[in-house]
């Protein structure tokens, strides 16, 4: 595999719907939730930042029964909806990435080279950058090696129904890998940048360290550089992360992201430039000033969130170990409200995206290794939704 530029990019990075949540600063201070299950939601420990002000869209819900779009997927893990119409999606453990036919058959579009699965590794994340001038359209892809986690950047070919994909170029590599904890979603932001969520593989400090690349959200350039206006001037631009799987933007261009806690609190969380978000120091919410406290926080039993996607003003997270879809609104100022859907009618849930027309598509994860498959299994969803007013 080539590296772009000719070198290493490896770098210091010097149950049934939930109720209206309590308020949680006398039920939450960082011990383990009490018998009450559900989400509980939190004010910010410090302010986010000015964000531009936008008519808010509608809060949605979702309405009917899913339907199946595809089928018979094997441990998929990133959904890709490409502009044109493609549909991309990622298989961890053989390497693979399918493109959903629009008659619901699964199409071969290519298989990674020196992808290493094993435990929570193997090809993880999605993204699509659009062409500009000479250089084509392409898509990145995070996968884990038998050294490391990283990206690579590939030309995107063809029209849907005959999508390819050509050599693969490292963008950045050594970020480090463990059998779990690896982090791996993808994504390119309303400026342009490509956003990379890493886990902390398994060793706690490294989230706090702001040398090393794990436990972060990382903001680079499609080279791999750091991007301009990052907080320290590195790659890094959040820290203080065990295991973030989701990121989207809202309306008005703020940042959110999903992660999973150890034994306590899942989180959503509000990134902010150089935010740190307190693992392994604290988990949930701490009422700490060194630290950004969660939006919103879950027993682990009921979310294990991995992808996340932005509706509307409804921000939609995927449970695994939750079995169900979590939704939570108003995401331009702050989630009050938080409903569940589907719990245990699907299995785990691996990611969520918008879909055309509203809609939300989703990813089951029950061939994972950890789940229960079903007949079908696993499957890409549309569910459709509709103003929850």
């Amino acid at each position: 595999m080539r590296s772009r530029g000719g070198r290493s990019r490896a770098r210091a990075a010097t149950t049934g719907t939930a109720a209206l949540l309590v308020a949680a600063s006398a039920m939450l201070g960082g011990c383990a939730p009490d018998a009450r299950s559900g989400p509980v939601v939190v004010a910010p420990s410090a302010p986010t930042s000015t964000t531009p002000a936008v008519s808010a869209p509608p809060v949605l819900r979702p309405v009917g029964e899913p339907e199946t779009l595809a089928s018979g997927l094997e441990a998929p893990w990133s959904i890709l909806r490409l502009p044109d119409g493609g549909v991309l999606v990622s298989e961890r453990d053989r390497g693979r990435i399918v493109e959903v036919l629009a008659d619901g058959r699964l199409r071969e579009v290519a298989v990674l080279p020196d992808v290493v699965a094993g435990g929570e590794g193997g090809l993880l994340g999605l993204a699509f950058l659009p062409g500009d001038g000479a250089d084509a359209a392409s898509v990145f892809a995070y996968f884990s090696t038998d050294a490391d986690n990283r990206i690579v950047r590939m030309p995107l070919t063809g029209q849907p129904g005959e999508l390819g994909l050509g050599d693969p170029e490292t963008v950045l590599d050594g970020i480090p890998r463990g059998g779990r904890h690896n982090g791996g979603r993808l994504a390119v932001g309303p400026d342009g940048f490509l956003y990379a969520t890493t886990g902390d593989a398994g060793s706690r400090e490294l989230s706090q360290d702001p040398d090393s690349l794990a436990g972060k959200i990382l903001r680079m350039t499609p080279d791999g550089d750091p991007a301009p206006g990052n907080p320290s001037g590195s790659l890094v631009w959040s820290l203080g992360h065990r295991n973030p799987q989701g990121i989207a933007w809202d309306a008005a261009g703020g940042m959110w992201a999903a992660e999973f806690g150890q034994n306590t609190w899942d989180e959503l969380n509000r990134i902010e430039p150089g935010g740190n978000y307190g693992w392994p120091v604290v988990e949930g919410r701490a009422g700490d000033d060194r630290f950004r406290d969660p939006a919103v926080q879950w027993p682990t039993s009921e979310a294990s969130p991995s992808g996340i996607a932005i509706v509307g003003d409804t921000i939609v997270l995927a449970a695994l170990r939750g079995e169900r879809l979590w939704f939570a609104s108003p995401a331009l100022t702050s989630p009050t409200e938080v409903d569940d859907a589907f719990a245990g009618e699907l299995g785990r849930l691996r990611d969520v995206v918008p879909g055309p027309d509203g809609e939300l598509w989703a990813l089951t994860g029950n061939t994972d290794g950890r789940g229960s498959p079903r007949d079908g299994d696993d499957r890409l969803l549309r569910i459709r939704l509709a103003d929850a007013d």
